[in-house]
């Protein structure tokens, strides 16, 4: 379920629920947000955690995004609750290997170093504010950016695979949002389809009586992260990751790695988006698209392999 689509011969979709609150929270200091183009060498930059209870973070390069550090675990992957449909199941564990994932999802400004490079081509969908996620980007282009960062840097950046990023996504915790269960905080906790979406599309009638302040996309990091540190994993806009679609689970690897075969046309993506009501916005909850479709709803953000 996503927003407009951009390319023409793909058609998505929408859904609907309820929510409340105030105003946004704060935007977060964090100079990755913004690219920068650095001709000089990759240097690896150590960052401060925001908080204590969240996972290191990194940066390979200037222009390039910020990396949370996760630990390997084992989780039971799937909609273990009962709120979701077939294409959740079956409940099933999977371990995980350490690994980092972009606290923010790939930024427009981001994107544009590697459009200067020359390795990325510019988005259907340009957004005016570098600090906003990238979006009208097909699985295929986004291809383009991993292996444009992982030439720029010397290390092997990839998009997650599902399980990867529903374990991010979890951060430790059994619940159906990054908050809780409750979607009584939704526009507290994420830029969801609300009644300032709704002001700019009125023909779109399943927002949440509630407002986050963003009518569509909202810059990275104005809403809060998990328990690990990650913002955004649920709503702005759903993220392809590196997986084949398949309609269940039944088959599914158990070791976090992608579910892939030769030749699939249609790709996972994950954590809802910007059009979408809290009740799209579960963490177990999945879409597929082909590899092709472009949209104003769906971004991603990058994974990238830790040292053993």
């Amino acid at each position: 379920m996503k927003t407009r689509v951009l390319a023409a011969a793909v058609t998505l979709s929408l859904a609907g629920i309820a929510a409340a609150r105030p105003a946004p929270a704060k935007p977060v200091a964090d100079a990755a947000v913004v690219a920068v183009n650095d001709p000089v060498a990759c240097v690896l930059q150590t960052l401060d955690a925001p908080a204590s209870h969240m996972r290191p973070a990194f940066r390979d390069c200037t222009e390039m995004p910020v990396m949370v550090s996760l630990p390997s675990g084992a989780y039971q992957m799937g909609d273990a609750i009962g709120s979701g449909s077939g294409y959740e199941s079956p409940v099933h564990q999977v371990k995980v290997r350490g690994f980092a994932l972009g606290r923010y999802e790939v930024t427009r400004g981001e994107w544009a170093a590697c459009e200067r490079a020359g390795a990325c081509i510019t988005p259907r969908d340009i957004a005016a504010d570098a600090r906003l996620p990238v979006t009208g980007v097909t699985w295929e282009q986004a291809q383009q950016y991993v292996g444009w960062a992982s030439r720029r840097s010397g290390k092997r950046y990839r998009l997650p695979s599902e399980s990867e990023w529903e374990y991010a996504a979890r951060a430790g915790l059994i619940t159906q949002y990054t908050w809780g269960n409750s979607i009584d905080s939704a526009c507290q906790q994420a830029n969801v389809f609300d009644h300032s979406g709704h002001d700019a599309n009125p023909q779109w009638n399943w927002q949440a009586q509630c407002d986050d302040g963003y009518a569509k996309t909202a810059p990275v990091g104005r809403f809060p992260p998990n328990a690990w540190g990650l913002h955004d994993m649920l709503g702005n806009v759903w993220e392809w990751v590196g997986d084949c679609w398949h309609s269940d689970y039944s088959g599914a690897p158990d070791d976090g790695s992608a579910w892939v075969e030769p030749g699939c046309r249609k790709r996972v993506n994950r954590g809802g988006g910007w059009g979408n009501p809290p009740t799209s916005l579960r963490i177990t909850n999945r879409d597929g698209d082909p590899a092709n479709a472009r949209s104003d709803g769906i971004g991603f953000r990058v994974a990238r392999e830790l040292a053993p």
